[in-house]
């Protein structure tokens, strides 16, 4: 008795590591790796992240001016 057809699932073992090495390689510039993230070579300063916060709208006015005084202290 044979293994019946199974000539052309030779290779099939290397598509499990072709998404694997995609993935890592996703996963790796999301935290950190090489696309930017928390360890870019120019990180936001703290009154630029503040700024952006309120720009988009996320702190009112109060709060953008009572964290910028607390900032230049």
């Amino acid at each position: 008795m044979g293994y019946g057809n199974w000539t052309g699932f030779g290779y099939m073992w290397i598509f499990p590591l072709l998404f694997l090495a995609v993935l890592l390689y996703f996963m790796r510039g999301m935290f950190g790796g090489g696309m930017g993230g928390m360890h870019s070579k120019n990180p936001e300063t703290p009154r630029q992240i503040l700024d952006r916060r309120f720009a988009a709208g996320e702190i009112s006015k109060e709060q953008y001016e009572e964290m910028k005084a607390t900032l230049s202290q």
